[in-house]
């Protein structure tokens, strides 16, 4: 008789070890190391087809001259956000993770996913809501689908037959740390459960050609719970992040073995569930109707969608004895830098000021082309001068005070146009690349952060 195997898994990072570590040599974390067991003694190697036979099914090599190199063709849902994401739909034999804040409307999205493709067999798994659950989301969405089928269960082994009896053509299951398969004898949500029910459910995908897509949990400090090899086995993840004080919602691609890993899509979080944005720039200015100082336009590029977005800044009097720098939505230290190029380059004195930014909508921003709208929205408020509601901006600064190029800056240019704004402040090394005259829209160029001032005030 076999002996039961056992290993230790870092309960942080997932990294295994044959015996118990005090740190981890990979995430460097002491004491979470815990053993579980990944082998039962006389439990035969089943694949996802053959529970309850003991017939095995072998691969047999195959030429790569032989093999199909034609595009699949991708299923194309309603939703067009997630067409966008994925790379232009749904690829068939996909396994897509999807990780997310609790409440922030996974399910809601995936169900609403679901109900819209009438014309697909879908099953939805769900370990942690009931049926009547479901169907109360599902009536708040107002989606009715004639071949939707839902199943509660955890157990692998029981979710493959009813998988095998119904044969769907598109699987969601609802969370893939509630899973458990009677192959590891170990707690739902515990490393090695995770990491072989996903197995298992790979290996249903490529062999049936059915896309599945799997919701995840996320841990405390934004990354995606389980070992970091579940991110290596599924073909896309998507991360599902927003501010759940705010309506809007980010779908960004993390990992996309069929399409650009640049694009992300936009929703509006609502009472029926949730609603694309298809013009995102024009929500997020539409409570510009004060002229108030501290606020400028930057024309940013999220992925390859661009963006116009609202750069709020407020400058006060220091009344502690260290000035406060207080950001939402921009790295601080990204801001620190600026402020050091002002105090340098064009001599404003924020050493004694109190420093708040703010990005509108509660989106969060790591594009530099915004370090130009940035600067004007400080030069505004340290002015107390509101600037004209018919500009943007979109350049980087450099540490010497050198407004420098940015990238898809026709993008940018025409996004602006779109909206109605007569002026846009760019890079003068931009200006060598585009074509001013098909614009309608005045662009004006600068080379260093002293002409900014000039121009606008």
């Amino acid at each position: 008789m076999s002996k039961i195997k056992t290993a230790f898994f870092c309960s942080n990072c997932g990294y295994e070890s044959a015996k118990w570590l005090g740190k981890c040599p990979s995430c460097n974390n002491w004491n979470t190391f815990i053993e579980e067991v990944i082998q039962k003694n006389n439990q035969p190697e089943l694949n996802w087809q053959n529970y309850g036979s003991k017939q095995t099914i072998n691969n047999k090599a195959i030429a790569l001259d032989e093999v199909n190199a034609n595009e699949q063709e991708r299923i194309i849902t309603a939703n067009n956000e997630l067409n966008r994401v994925l790379g232009g739909g749904i690829v068939p034999g996909s396994i897509v993770l999807v990780a997310g804040e609790p409440g922030i409307g996974k399910s809601t999205l995936f169900l609403q996913i679901g109900l819209s493709l009438q014309n697909l067999t879908v099953l939805y798994i769900s370990g942690e809501e009931s049926e009547q659950q479901i169907k109360m989301r599902a009536n708040r969405i107002q989606l009715k689908h004639p071949s939707f089928y839902l199943l509660t269960e955890t157990t692998t082994q029981s979710i493959f037959n009813e998988i095998k009896k119904l044969q769907p053509q598109l699987v969601i299951v609802d969370s893939v740390q509630t899973l458990q398969s009677n192959l590891i004898d170990a707690g739902a949500g515990s490393i090695s459960q995770i990491r072989e029910c996903t197995a298992e459910f790979q290996r249903f995908a490529k062999e049936t050609n059915t896309p599945v897509f799997l919701i995840g949990h996320i841990t405390k400090d934004g990354t995606i719970a389980g070992p970091k090899i579940l991110e290596h086995i599924v073909d896309a993840v998507l991360q599902f992040e927003g501010d759940r004080h705010y309506t809007y919602r980010i779908l960004r691609t993390l990992k996309n073995r069929f399409g650009s890993t640049s694009e992300l899509g936009i929703y509006e979080m609502t009472g029926d569930g949730m609603k694309e944005v298809s013009n995102p720039s024009e929500i997020l200015l539409t409570q510009r109707e004060l002229t108030l100082s501290g606020s400028a336009i930057a024309a940013t590029v999220e992925g390859i969608r661009p963006l116009l977005i609202e750069v709020q800044a407020l400058v006060t009097q220091s009344v502690y004895g260290t000035p406060q720098r207080t950001v939402s939505g921009f790295d601080l230290r990204r801001l620190q830098l600026l402020l050091a190029v002002l105090e340098k380059r064009g001599g404003f004195l924020f050493g004694t000021k109190d420093v708040f930014i703010n990005i509108a909508g509660g989106l969060k921003v790591e594009d530099p082309s915004i370090d130009l709208a940035l600067i004007a929205a400080l030069l505004s408020s340290y002015e107390d001068i509101p600037l004209p509601t018919h500009i943007c901006f979109a350049g980087e600064v450099g540490l010497n005070g050198e407004i420098r190029a940015v990238n898809r800056i026709e993008q940018r240019i025409a996004e602006a146009e779109k909206l109605g704004f007569e002026k846009i402040f760019i890079s003068r090394y931009n200006q060598k690349a585009i074509q001013v005259k098909k614009y309608t829209i005045k662009i004006v160029a600068l080379s260093e952060v002293q002409e900014l001032y000039q121009q606008i005030f």
